[in-house]
């Protein structure tokens, strides 16, 4: 099977990847031509556990290309995904300049069937778009009438764990309006469910609208339990106990109960803002997600709350040096979307602190952001050097066990904010620290 992958962003390349890996042959397509040099050379742009062996094995298979001119591979497939960004605007909507660009170039150059996918987060109604704008272009053509079909597959792939999301997924979601387009996609998608075909077929907008509402739900527990974990601090209860009481439950499950200093990414805060502005252009107000977000960007500040409050008010941090351990949104991964790590430093900065920051895969792409308005540290230790506080903001799994008399030694106070609850702090009293956590 012959299929085409437009845009090499995380999406893309990972998808691509992955069906090259079932002997598909896949073309990824980027209008960044620096990008498909670098990935011609086996260069990676993004970090992801995996990624790196698996492209370079099947470009040596001749399963996987790598091109920037669309038109030129439209005769030779069946299927073209459409894996572009869709950044969100000012107010919030998501932006569809790319996907429909994608379109236009489809109808401009299409000779044959297609199925064209839609593997990006859009909102409800863009296939609806993406159809009329290929039959616009292709009527300019002189082909009105001519068949092709639309649909929607989108993703659920985890940052670094997206390899095994999608060689074993839980499910995989379809929208389609035709038996062709649902028999093409079937024969895709066989190979990753032999034992157990798990893809949900169902009409378009209810794929697109599936996408949103599973990541609003997930973003919707995070920010849940947040508040609850501020809460607890308030009446003495402990947040971990609280997570284990209602976590038991089968009705409501142990994942995403995490209190935690606010989510981040390329994908919850986008499509929570994308949603409500759904709901707004639809005449609906949802209100419990306009919460949600609220209560994500308080809680994103709220490990320099606790920080004033250890220094005894906001003027007393002047001067003072903020070692942080972790930058990207969460662990195996170097994306700092949304980061709660890029609001924190620019409250430290704002307060006159000196940060200093260690991230075991992320400060390339944070000195990119912010350039050099921190120190970048070679390690952990080297991080709370003359430090009058730690900060923990990413849970990355070398910073559970490190050795506290080295940690207390080498700096100048003994504090430790831990926004992932990852010590204990019975451990970190036996180790001579002041220590906060979140929800206790």
């Amino acid at each position: 099977m012959n299929i085409a992958i437009v845009g090499t962003g995380y999406v893309g390349l990972v998808s691509g990847t992955c069906f090259a890996d079932t002997g598909a042959n896949v073309t990824c397509v980027d209008v960044d031509a620096q990008k498909i040099e670098r990935l011609q050379k086996g260069e990676i742009p993004i970090f992801e556990p995996g990624l790196d062996e698996l492209v370079k094995k099947n470009v040596a298979a001749g399963r996987l290309k790598f091109t920037t001119d669309l038109a030129s591979v439209l005769d030779d497939v069946q299927i073209v995904f459409s894996a572009v960004g869709t950044p969100p605007d000012e107010d919030g909507s998501a932006d569809l300049k790319y996907v429909l660009q994608v379109a236009r170039t489809i109808g401009q150059n299409m000779n044959n069937y297609l199925v064209v996918v839609t593997k990006s987060t859009v909102p409800v109604g863009t296939a609806a778009k993406v159809r009329k704008t290929i039959e616009d272009e292709l009527e300019k053509r002189g082909m009105k009438g001519f068949e092709f079909d639309v649909a929607s597959n989108p993703e659920f792939l985890k940052e670094g764990n997206a390899i095994k999301d999608f060689m074993s997924p839980d499910r995989v979601v379809v929208g389609v309006e035709s038996e062709r387009a649902k028999k093409a996609l079937t024969k895709l998608y066989k190979p990753f469910m032999m034992n157990n075909f798990r893809v949900i077929f169902m009409d378009i907008p209810s794929a697109e609208m599936t996408k949103y509402a599973a990541n609003s739900m997930l973003a919707t527990r995070i920010s849940f339990m947040n508040d609850i974990a501020n809460l607890c601090e308030r009446v003495g209860a402990d947040v971990n106990m609280v997570r284990a009481g209602i976590g038991s439950d089968t009705r409501i499950g142990r994942k995403f109960l995490y209190a935690g200093c606010g989510y981040g990414g390329s994908c919850f805060p986008k499509d929570v803002k994308a949603l409500i502005k759904t709901a707004d252009q639809n005449g609906y107000s949802m209100e419990v997600l306009k919460a949600v977000e609220r209560v994500n960007e308080k809680q994103k500040s709220i490990l320099f709350e606790k920080l004033v409050k250890a220094f005894g008010s906001k003027e007393a941090l002047k001067g003072k040096t903020i070692a942080m351990w972790g930058l990207s949104f969460k662990p195996e991964t170097d994306d700092m979307r949304e980061s709660t790590a890029l609001v924190m430093i620019q409250l430290l900065l704002d307060a006159g602190c000196t940060v200093r920051a260690y991230d075991p895969v992320a400060m390339k792409e944070c000195q990119r952001r912010i350039g050099d308005t921190i120190t970048y540290c070679n390690d952990m230790y080297d991080a709370v050097l003359d430090a009058d506080a730690l900060l923990l903001l990413t849970e990355w799994k070398e910073f559970r066990l490190p050795t506290w008399a080295v940690v207390k030694k080498t700096m100048r106070k003994a504090l430790v904010i831990d926004g992932r609850n990852i010590f204990e702090a019975e451990d970190m009293a036996e180790n001579g620290f002041e220590y906060y956590c979140i929800g206790k």
